[in-house]
């Protein structure tokens, strides 16, 4: 490992989040981050020589703000702080979301206005660098005041409690791991228990985690359609260029101009120009319109996580005053993560709508009244059932990701006695939109196979960039000669479409598709 990615706060993007996360860079703070870090925390530190009393840093939290802690209980605060809020429930974060999450709390603090002790941010970057992963329960959070079950759960750790996760998914003992690894637990001081727990963390986590996927899928959804497209005799007479300018939504001219790229050199397009069809059904004429709008969701959001991503997320916020006159400590609401919420549904929604089309196209592939291809594409029709049960878990999966569509920003409950009374639910839909990237692929997977089988009945070749794709498809699924259970061959396609080896691949082989 030898690529170091410097985080000042500012200029992190989501690809080299993932790097760090996935073990394939490690991270330092650069030094005018270091210097914005300790001018904060001298801000902090003058407060506590001081008779002031300043939420966050010697008082309680939530409902509890007016109640004031002596000097000496201050450590003890934090450390009852993290404690108590390390209430997570349900199943286990997976460890790249979880160090997904470390990553995005250590650039936060880089911008320096979190006040948080510099060794505080030193633990953190040990962890990344080292590949400690804390153990976290996934539930907890409800995208306002911040990820806090969560990050209370890797707070814990940081201070010698709670348990690590060894690289074979056993619960280590904190203390021990840290022993080995050469660390001993911080002593949080006063802030830092409220910097680590509050902060959109575990939001942007998932967001991180599913932009990378859908960087991947979203661009071979439109191969796996041309691959549809000449497998059903298409026509692209829809993607004419014109039509666009005439109705120039960006996503909706990028899709077509792939589309345009990817048919280009397609021999069976050609085969049939003069062919007595008039139109295409709706499933292949407004794919520009319809995978064009889910592309513009991805864009919106890749623009949402570049600024949360470079964002300071905890309360209250220190601004030094440089030229020293001064300086100020603002109780505010940057933690609230309805920004994330609402670019999560959006996309979840958005993909519903991917899938839906895609199983419309498989059906039209399926049935010989369509397409003139023989009935669900099987060598012995009747005797063999084909690909018919393809569709069936398409559905089946389209299904879950029409519940997935379903808004989880679309509800708030009040907490903290009444202090914290709307919140986002934004750590749900960013969740939900991660589980939804996961059934998406499971339905492209699906239309891909069926689409390389229809193609086997083609007289002519179709597009050099459809041919690599379903090259890679016969390495993992060969042609159809009679029946056999295809579900571990989709769920490696699958696996190859969302990590993205196979639009590499097929990039590599022809030529980079427009983004």
């Amino acid at each position: 490992m030898s690529r170091t990615v410097f985080l000042d706060g500012n200029t992190l993007s989501a690809a080299e989040a993932m790097a760090i996360a996935s073990g394939n860079a490690k991270l330092e703070v650069s030094e005018d981050a270091w210097s914005r870090i300790v001018l904060s925390r001298n801000v902090v530190e003058d407060i506590l020589q001081s008779d002031d009393v300043v939420y966050g840093i010697n008082t309680g939290f939530g409902s509890l703000v007016n109640t004031t802690i002596d000097s000496d209980k201050l450590q003890q605060l934090q450390n009852n702080l993290i404690r108590s809020h390390a209430t997570g429930l349900g199943e286990m974060m997976d460890k790249l979301s979880v160090r997904a999450m470390m990553v995005s709390r250590i650039n936060s603090f880089a911008k320096g206005y979190s006040g948080v002790h510099p060794n505080v941010v030193q633990q953190l970057i040990d962890f990344v660098n080292l590949q400690i992963t804390p153990y976290i329960p996934r539930i907890g959070s409800l995208g306002a005041s911040g990820d806090l079950a969560p990050l209370s759960h890797m707070a814990l750790t940081l201070i010698g409690e709670g348990n690590i996760v060894s690289d074979d998914g056993e619960l280590l003992v904190t203390r021990d791991v840290l022993t080995e690894k050469g660390l001993i637990p911080i002593e949080l001081q006063a802030k830092d228990g409220l910097s680590l727990i509050n902060g959109t963390s575990q939001m942007l986590s998932y967001s991180i985690l599913s932009l990378d996927i859908l960087n991947n899928l979203l661009p071979i959804a439109d191969v796996i359609y041309c691959a549809s497209l000449d497998g059903f005799k298409g026509s692209i007479t829809p993607t004419d260029n014109r039509v666009h300018e005439a109705r120039p939504h960006p996503g909706q001219k990028i899709v077509a101009q792939r589309i345009r790229e990817i048919m280009k050199n397609s021999e069976i397009l050609s085969s049939h120009v003069d062919c007595d069809k008039v139109q295409d059904p709706y499933s292949f004429r407004c794919a520009p319109q319809v995978h064009g709008a889910v592309y513009e969701a991805l864009l919106a959001m890749q623009s949402t996580i570049s600024i949360e991503l470079n964002s300071t997320t905890d309360n209250p916020l220190v601004f030094p005053d440089k030229k020293g006159n001064g300086h100020q400590i603002v109780s505010q609401g940057n933690f609230h993560g309805e920004i994330l919420a609402l670019c999560a549904d959006r996309m979840s929604l958005s993909l519903f709508e991917l899938g839906s089309i895609s199983e419309r196209r498989m059906d039209q592939l399926l049935d010989p009244k369509k397409s003139d291809l023989p009935p669900f594409l099987a060598t012995n029709s009747g005797l063999e059932s084909g690909l018919m049960i393809v569709q069936y878990s398409a559905g089946a999966a389209l299904a879950e990701l029409h519940g997935h569509s379903a808004p989880r920003t679309a509800f708030s409950t009040s907490t903290s006695g009444g202090q914290e009374d709307h919140v986002s639910m934004g750590a749900t839909a960013c969740w939900n939109l991660f589980q939804a990237c996961q059934r998406i692929s499971e339905v492209l997977a699906c239309e891909l196979l069926i689409a390389a089988e229809a193609l086997t009945h083609a007289e002519n070749s179709p597009s050099s960039m459809v041919k690599s794709l379903i090259k890679l498809v016969r390495n993992i699924s060969p042609k159809l000669d009679t029946d056999r259970s295809t579900s571990n061959e989709l769920k490696d396609i699958a696996l190859n479409l969302r990590n993205g080896s196979w639009l590499a691949r097929i990039e590599a082989e022809n030529f980079k598709l427009s983004r």
